[in-house]
């Protein structure tokens, strides 16, 4: 009985330290002609390379490999992307989708990063990258490409 309480005491303990904050993620897209634009949320690690995918904006896993960098790191990590796969979006329109970031990530050097493709147009790998801050996390981060700003609000 004792070996099962201190085990149960030891996985709250895993789960207490390992907390995440939601946040409200709010993509406003540039007026652009064209198919609508895939768009894939990461979180990219100090070194730069990607840890985990947050969103992916485009059912459509065969026009997945125009996001080119992160469909390199994806073909490998083989995440499961059902959960966090929702509709492209055209130009001109907002998405809005629900992240969820670990605190410990927070002021260790780590990125959001926003790519997107549209088909048969240009492919923007950083099209928006927001460091994992409370204060870069609070202002609206522009866009260089498809997309014009982004804007994240905590979730209570």
């Amino acid at each position: 009985m004792k070996k099962i309480l201190a085990f149960a005491l030891f996985i709250g303990t895993l789960s207490a330290s390992a907390q995440t904050a939601r946040y409200k993620c709010m993509i406003q897209m540039n007026s652009y002609k064209g198919e609508p634009a895939y768009v894939v949320i990461s979180l990219i690690n100090p070194q730069g390379g990607y840890e985990k995918t947050l969103s992916v904006l485009g059912p459509d896993k065969k026009w997945h490999n125009t996001l080119k960098e992160w469909h390199k790191f994806e073909t490998k990590a083989k995440t499961q992307l059902n959960a966090i796969t929702g509709a492209s979006v055209n130009g001109g329109d907002r998405a809005m989708r629900t992240l969820e970031i670990d605190d410990s990530k927070l002021n260790k050097g780590y990125k959001l990063r926003f790519e997107s493709a549209v088909e048969e147009q240009k492919y923007y790998v950083k099209d928006v990258e927001i460091d994992v801050a409370p204060e870069a996390l609070a202002e609206r981060a522009e866009g260089t490409g498809y997309i014009r700003f982004v804007k994240l609000s905590k979730v209570q």
